[in-house]
This record gives C-alpha cells, structure tokens and sequence, in this order.
C-alpha cells in the first residue's frame, strides 16, 4: 500500500477525484489563537487538509477545532516533524517558502532536495510533500519535481504569488496574481509522477483554473487567513470550496 493510499478516506478521494482543498494557517503562524480560527473555518467550510506550522500543540488544537480534518505540517527543518506526526499530523511539507523570501533567503534545488532526503528519512511510512520554489527558472522547477518524486515524495506543491505583478483591480487582478503558480502547475503537472497542489495567490476565482492546469487540488492561505472575522473566514472556506465542486461538476457534465 502506498503512503498515499493510508491517508484519511476523504483526503484520499479528494485527491483522486483533482478537487483538494487545503487551507493553510501559515507555517510561521504559532499563534494559537489565529490558527484555531484558520482550523475552524476550515472544518465548517469544507476543506479537506489544514497545514499548520509544525508544531504538537498546533495540530491538537487544529484537528479538535476542525471537527476533526486532517493535518499537514509544514516546515523547512525535518527533525521537527516525527513530533508532530506522533500528535496526529497526517502528512508533512517541506515548505511554503514563501515566508522566507522578504529576508532574502532563497532555497536551491539542492537544498531542496537534501530537505525532503532528510524528511523521508527520518519518516519513511509518512505522505511528505515539498514545494517547489518559484524562484527557479521553470525547466529546474520541472526538473525539481521529477527528482524529489523519484527521492520518495508523494506530492508536488507549486507557489508563485510573490513574484506575480498584478496591475489590474477585480477579477483580472486576481488571475494576474496567480498566473506563476498555475503556469508552475501546468508544468510540473506534465512531468511529474505525484499530484500536484496548486498553491500561492489564489482566490475561487482562479482556484478551478489550478484544476484545469493539472492540479490534484488546491492550497490557499491568506485568503483566508488574512480575514479577523469567523464567518467571513467560514464564508472564504464554503466559497472555495464551492468553486471547486462547481467546476468538477461542470467538467463531468461535458465529458
């Protein structure tokens, strides 16, 4: 059995079925009082992963705020992560990166991968996903992707949002916002063996546009976990949500 197929049932279906939604509290969040609002609003608004920043206590409170979701942990130090899964994380994530970019750390290919070794090897049995960073020229990003599939990894996370340029307002601002990461998805999708999460800077607006890339699901966080208020966190989840099972629905109903 592979490490994907011992995932939750719902996770897993998720996956199968390219309609994953991952709400990400973020993986410098320790606050445990914002990342109990991000959990929340994930569980009540249909999501099917919350990744959380690696920590036991986080993914306690996570999964009992969540009614239960699954957790991925996310982290660019491996040893931390066999505490958290032992706390009942399902899944760990070498990444986002996007955090470390205004301090002008930047990941190589190299040090990528010698991330995910570390991981893999310290957690054999456990599903690890790494993000591929989007500060890579795109054949690395592809060549990237390949390598850590063939080193173990089990998904493919792209991001991008930090080095979009949106210059329009509305609905275009938001696809112009996502356009690296759908394009990183496009074309890691193509090569790589492993599902990719599609993640950074989407909105419902662009999150069905990931599927339609080649995506297996999506991740989002600031959209969600930007919001100060409960319901409208809720109403950011339902809404992504909804844009996914809208777009599937479509897509089945023209083949």
């Amino acid at each position: 059995m592979s490490r994907l197929q011992q995932l939750p049932a719902a996770l897993r279906h998720s996956l199968e079925q390219r309609s994953t939604l991952k709400v990400i509290a973020g993986l410098m969040n320790f606050d445990a009082a914002s990342v109990e609002k991000v959990a929340y609003a994930a569980g009540r608004g249909g999501a099917d992963l919350i990744d959380v920043a690696c920590h036991p206590e986080l993914v306690k409170l996570a999964i009992a705020s969540s009614d239960g979701v699954p957790v991925c942990v996310s982290s660019v130090k491996p040893e931390q992560f066999p505490a958290a899964v032992t706390a009942g994380a399902v899944a760990i994530e070498i990444g986002n990166f996007d955090v470390f970019y205004p301090q002008g750390r930047i990941f190589s290919a190299d040090e990528v991968l010698k991330l995910a070794r570390h991981a893999r090897q310290l957690l054999p049995k456990v599903t690890l996903s790494v993000t591929v960073p989007h500060t890579l020229p795109m054949d690395q990003q592809e060549q990237l992707a390949i390598d850590l599939v063939a080193d173990g990894v089990d998904l493919i996370q792209t991001e991008g949002s930090l080095g979009a340029k949106p210059f329009s307002a509305g609905s275009l601002g938001l696809i112009e916002k996502a356009a690296p990461t759908l394009a990183a998805a496009a074309s890691i999708s193509r090569v790589s063996a492993a599902p990719v999460l599609c993640a950074s800077g989407l909105s419902a607006i662009t999150a069905p546009m990931a599927i339609a890339a080649g995506a297996a699901g999506v991740g989002v966080g600031s959209a969600v976990n930007r919001l100060n208020d409960d319901l409208a966190m809720v109403a950011a989840v339902r809404g992504l949500r909804e844009s996914l099972d809208n777009f599937r629905v479509l897509v089945g109903a023209q083949i």
